[in-house]
């Protein structure tokens, strides 16, 4: 189990761990702590948020540091990914092809452009969060956005034999990951629930919604998932449940207005 926990930290994050070998034995639960990093990204924007909060820093320190805690945190692997996959999307070419699009390490015009939208995107939704409900619920979905990953590491079909989300997801107990990923999931949701009801629903809703599209997305245009897919996927699963309690926190302004 630690050695599963290490492989993850060390696959996906940048937070230093001691080194192990890098073997299908010591995956096997890694997938199970992967909502962990997550869950350390999201307590790193809370409490940068309640610090913002508290002091009254502006409206741009904020947000210009909320998007970069996750990328200094997981060393920008996920947006790699998804840099990759708007580079193989806008091809147009073949499926062999844009899977060959993926797996080049240079960096092509469509991500380029499309990752400049993100950020700006995302500094705009964390430019609109004021109350401490919001930079609460706004930390959980680093955590949600990792389990569904996960949850579809070990659920769908790959689109290749090889790879390094096959690394993971092959030697995994698939029993045991299900369920702990499951858990997680559920678990929070209900706290983004209990901060608001109708905020939390929406965003749940937001999540699957955004999974269905991945899975689709995958099968159709890559015949399965890789582990840039998994990456653009949890850009797109957190940017998305990120515009959904901005909007509910901006609509509860109104109202106490």
């Amino acid at each position: 189990m630690l050695k599963s926990l290490i492989s993850a930290f060390a696959m996906y994050s940048k937070i230093p761990m001691p080194e192990i070998e890098w073997n299908e034995k010591n995956h096997r639960y890694s997938l199970c702590f992967f909502p962990l990093i997550g869950f350390i990204t999201g307590l790193l924007e809370y409490l940068w948020g309640t610090f913002c909060y508290i002091y009254q820093v502006g409206t741009v320190l904020y947000p210009a540091i909320a998007v970069i805690i996750p990328v200094a945190v997981t060393g920008g692997i996920h947006l790699d990914g998804f840099c990759d996959v708007l580079d193989a999307k806008n091809s147009y070419a073949d499926r062999e092809r844009k899977l060959e699009i993926m797996k080049d390490s240079r960096a092509g015009a469509f991500a380029i452009i499309g990752l400049a939208v993100y950020f700006t995107v995302q500094f705009g939704l964390y430019s609109e969060i004021t109350s401490e409900q919001a930079f609460m619920s706004s930390a959980v979905i680093f955590i949600i956005s990792r389990a569904l990953s996960g949850i579809g590491a070990v659920t769908l079909k790959c689109a290749k034999k090889s790879g390094t989300l096959q690394s993971f997801s092959e030697p995994a107990d698939r029993k045991i990951t299900l369920g702990a990923l499951i858990f997680v999931y559920i678990l929070s949701v209900a706290w983004l629930i209990y901060l608001d009801t109708l905020c939390g629903i929406l965003t749940a809703v937001v999540s699957l919604l955004s999974f269905a599209y991945y899975r689709n997305f995958a099968y159709k245009t890559f015949g399965g998932i890789t582990g840039d897919l998994a990456g653009y996927f949890l850009q797109i699963c957190e940017i998305s449940m990120l515009a959904v309690i901005v909007l509910c926190d901006i609509s509860e302004r109104g109202v106490c207005c």
